[in-house]
């Protein structure tokens, strides 16, 4: 296994859920990580609990879907670090009404502005540093709904993790001899903020029962220890407890 100690690693979505857990154990094994997330005051407490436990941890708040954002922000990180060895590709959003016959069409582009464009937009940052430097590791966070097909995930959440299953494929196909891979995490339920975006709420006393965001933070950490002529393309994680779906859950 590789010692990540001193890497850089720049984590999107990083103010709660996963991105927080993944950006916890990066810093707790050594990496320098670099916190990006549209809500400053959730990143800057993040920083401040790495901080605490003696990590190191800086703060870029960002949108995703701003394309040339993404791009000076990578550039930046090279600029003062020198390199950039991992992108963690996390942000997501998911909305209430995500049914066929909802009304809530716009609430789907949002979806798929933020998971997809976002996503391609992080990625062509981090590879324009990547190519350079001849390696990097690039992890995106899909979901079991990227793989099946689920009505509890909801129609445009599914379609955009679909399309980030291709993504991570296709750098995977065209930058690996450039020494770059990419790996997708496709997880079930994971006890996260966007749970309560959920028009059936998962009940409070199984949702410690689920994936916890520090579960998949030790999968990020073990990706990255992994040699760089091994490629992990994607990672399938289950909660080993199965939920009882309540009415109207799918």
């Amino acid at each position: 296994m590789r010692n990540i100690n001193g890497i850089v690693a720049w984590v999107t979505g990083a103010g709660t859920g996963i991105g927080e857990g993944a950006a916890i154990a990066l810093a707790r094994d050594g990496a320098k990580v670099v916190l990006t997330g549209r809500r400053e005051a959730l990143l800057q407490a993040v920083a401040e609990k790495i901080r605490a436990a003696g990590g190191a941890a800086e703060v870029a708040p960002g949108d995703a879907t701003d394309r040339q954002g993404m791009r000076a922000m990578a550039a930046d990180i090279h600029a003062r670090h020198g390199r950039l060895d991992l992108l963690f590709n996390n942000h997501g959003v998911n909305v209430t009404d995500r049914a066929w016959g909802g009304d809530n069409l716009d609430g789907w582009d949002e979806v798929i502005d933020v998971n997809v464009k976002g996503a391609y937009n992080c990625a062509d940052a981090a590879l324009r540093v990547m190519r350079p430097q001849g390696e990097g590791t690039i992890i995106t966070t899909s979901s079991k709904a990227g793989v099946n097909y689920s009505p509890r995930a909801g129609v445009a959440y599914g379609a955009s993790k679909h399309a980030v299953m291709a993504l991570n494929q296709l750098i995977n196909m065209e930058e690996g001899n450039n020494g770059i891979r990419a790996c997708v995490l496709c997880p079930g339920e994971v006890e996260t903020p966007i749970l309560d975006k959920r028009p059936i709420q998962v009940p409070a006393e199984e949702r410690a029962k689920l994936i916890q965001s520090e579960d998949m933070g030790e999968i990020v950490v073990f990706i990255m220890k992994m040699p760089a002529r091994v490629t992990l393309n994607e990672m399938v994680i289950s909660p080993t407890y199965t939920r009882k779906l309540q009415p109207g859950e799918g």
